[in-house]
């Protein structure tokens, strides 16, 4: 006999609405009075479909400041969702190599050489999206051995940045197995490899030579587009094609011929057409961003401590707040000093009597070509306090200036790191400057080009960790260093709290949402360590990493398995005291639990309806655990006391499968007997009465 119908529930726990009663308690409830209402809750700002920010208002194990901003990754080892392929896709040009190519791929591989940044990887997702669908495409790892590879599903398969050891095993009759294979799964698969990739004699069928589109079709293109969507007027695209079309933007195109060169480029006419600057304005900014530039702004500073820490300050923390660039720069500024007298060098002589009073912030902003922008309210910081952030007037100038600066002067990384020691944490800190030393470290060689990050990766402090987890998300994202970064990952996660502390950070950003099976494995590892006990640390950098992952709906069935594996790994160890902490949140409330960083928090109810089988393999051994027990019974009642929640989870089934399985499982068996129990005392006083 099913309950009678309770309260409406609420749409994310499955418990009672608010202003609802609280419906009888079923097997093993808390007492009703015994509940605790969590009122408290984060602040979300932007699209779960894009980057968010997790602004933590109410900190629950979680008093460590730092910013939980979840980064998108660019590459993935896994599914794509269909709207990051469709935004790769937007403004799409096809190269003048694109028809040979499609014809190649009839032949179910395409080994695609080219240049670097000559959108080799755009047109290997335009020709598997033709294929497949925009939901069709799976990133492959870089590290991948091709030879020995076989698809899964009758899916397009992209594998960026192809290692020259690996392309030297790809001879004819490998590849010739491989695309049989391929094509009885009804697969494809892209292989983007460098221009000066050397493949064994036999591979030529399946080679084709990526060509860039004109940066001329590029800029039209998406300024076309920007016009559809009403970004644009008509008349200023007639303007902007004019301009495309005359001598100092033809000049600047044919210097720069990218596709990356032409986004920005229609990008910065968009830009000026918004806030009324003139075009050739436009010109000037991506100047300043080139190479030549950067090095030039530096030698004619090279003796001014004040400027080069000051374009240090903005180079790595792009539109940070002016009062965190003046502090950033006044930390700097004396290390400078100590740097060049360490090495012997000294400035010029000052000539006449000092300047008491010194040149203002915007004077000096001025002679580094940087500026000020509109006060605004800050996104980072939980009071969202007005800031005024401070950027360079030219784009990618950041990022070049900070590359050389980084790279080809001794001692300035430790300087650098010293500053940002220094300034302690601020809001957004931790996610500009990672971002940033990241991209940098992306062109550092060596084999301890990674153990710089090992100063902040290891600290008690999050804001630092964060940063570390931030830089190794970027750095992964590059090929080239991509296998260097998951060996460190996997060493530090074997190792001290606080390296395996960074590593769950590292897997709740954009490194866990591109691999979020390894993620997984990692997160198994760090929970691993030396000690039974689980670090409240730990426990919050575990549960955030679990929690970003549940943000993309395909990540949900693992997470659940992994939570599953850890609560049956036996009582007492890490990984059992992180299920239980799980389960209670998911059968209490919500997992992310309310008041801690979450964009997307489910609940046991939500689970059950939206994936049974790993919802039901979690119920079982979630009754059969003391731990858990009463927490899984009570969410139980409470889902049978709601007519809704009783269909939508599909009670009647759930309970015939727990029946079924009751034998070998004493959890189970009592959660039966007391439903019965219960249920038989309702009827006789409902007889009674």
């Amino acid at each position: 006999m099913n309950a009678g119908p309770g309260p409406a529930a609420d749409p994310v726990t499955g418990g009672p609405a608010a202003g609802r009663p609280v419906p009888p308690a079923g097997p093993g409830a808390p007492l009703p009075g015994s509940r605790q209402q969590v009122d408290g809750g984060v602040a979300l700002m932007g699209n779960v479909g894009g980057d968010f920010t997790y602004l933590n208002i109410t900190a629950w194990d979680w008093d460590d400041e730092a910013t939980e901003r979840i980064l998108k990754p660019r590459l993935r080892e896994g599914p794509y969702p269909p709207d990051e392929v469709r935004d790769r896709l937007y403004g799409f040009v096809e190269p003048p190599s694109y028809a040979h190519c499609r014809k190649v791929l009839d032949g179910r591989i395409v080994l695609l050489r080219a240049r670097a940044g000559t959108g080799a990887g755009t047109a290997a997702f335009a020709l598997l999206a033709e294929r497949h669908g925009e939901g069709g495409v799976t990133g492959l790892d870089a590290m991948e051995d091709l030879s020995a590879w076989r698809p899964k599903a009758g899916r397009g398969y992209l594998l960026q940045g192809l290692p020259a050891a690996s392309a030297r095993s790809l001879d004819g009759v490998r590849l010739a197995g491989l695309a049989e294979a391929l094509r009885g799964a009804g697969a494809h698969l892209v292989v983007t490899m460098a221009q000066d990739a050397r493949l064994p004699s036999g591979s030529g069928r399946w080679e084709a030579a990526h060509v860039a589109p004109g940066p001329r079709d590029v800029a039209e293109r998406r300024l076309r587009l920007m016009v559809a969507e009403g970004r644009l007027g008509s008349e200023r695209l007639a303007f902007f094609l004019k301009d495309l079309d005359s001598p100092a933007f033809g000049e600047y195109l044919s210097t720069h011929p990218l596709p990356g060169d032409a986004v920005d480029l229609s990008d910065g006419l968009l830009q000026s057409a918004e806030t009324s600057a003139p075009a050739e304005s436009v010109l000037e900014d991506l100047l300043t961003g080139t190479e030549a530039a950067a090095r030039s702004a530096l030698a004619r500073s090279r003796h001014s401590a004040d400027e080069v820490s000051l374009m240090a300050a903005i180079a790595l923390l792009p539109g940070q707040d002016r009062t965190v660039i003046e502090q950033f720069t006044a930390a700097l500024r004396p290390l400078l000093g100590e740097r060049a007298a360490g090495a012997g060098r000294s400035g010029h002589p000052e000539d006449g009597p000092p300047d008491v009073l010194g040149p203002s912030f915007e004077d000096r902003l001025e002679a580094i070509g940087a500026r000020s922008l509109a006060p605004r309210s800050s996104s980072s910081d939980r009071y969202r306090c007005p800031v005024q952030p401070v950027v360079f007037s030219g784009r990618h100038r950041s990022a070049t200036l900070l590359r050389h600066l980084w790279l080809d002067f001794e001692g300035m990384p430790e300087a650098l790191w010293g500053a940002l020691e220094q300034l302690g944490h601020q809001p957004g800190l931790d996610l500009a400057a990672g971002e940033a030393i990241g991209r940098v470290l992306a062109h550092a060689t060596g084999p301890g080009a990674l153990n710089q990050l090992h100063r902040f990766a290891s600290s008690g402090d999050r804001w630092r960790r964060r940063l570390v987890a931030v830089a190794l998300g970027e750095l992964v994202q590059h090929p080239l260093v991509s296998g260097a970064v998951k060996e460190q990952m996997r060493r530090w996660s074997r190792s001290s709290a606080e390296l395996r502390c960074t590593v769950a950070e590292t897997c709740g950003g954009s490194y866990g949402l591109a691999r979020p099976a390894a993620a997984l494995r990692l997160l198994d590892g760090v929970l691993d360590g030396p000690s039974p006990e689980l670090d409240v640390k730990l426990r919050s950098a575990v549960s955030f990493a679990l929690g970003a992952l549940l943000t993309e709906a395909g990540n949900h069935a693992e997470v659940l398995e992994a939570v599953t594996r850890w609560l049956e790994a036996g009582r007492g160890t890490p990984r059992h005291t992180l299920a239980v902490h799980v389960i209670h949140a998911l059968s209490l409330s919500t997992f992310p639990q309310r008041g801690t960083p979450g964009a997307v928090r489910t609940s046991l109810a939500r689970i059950l309806e939206g994936h049974p089988a790993q919802g039901f393999a979690l119920v079982v051994p979630g009754l059969d655990d003391p731990a858990t027990y009463e927490a899984v019974a009570g969410a139980l009642g409470r889902i049978e006391a709601d007519p809704d929640l009783f269909h939508r989870v599909a009670f009647d089934h759930l309970l015939s499968e727990l029946a079924r399985t009751a034998g070998r499982r004493r959890g189970v068996v009592r959660f039966l007997l007391e439903r019965h129990r219960d249920h038989a005392n309702a009827s006789r006083r409902e007889n009674a009465s």
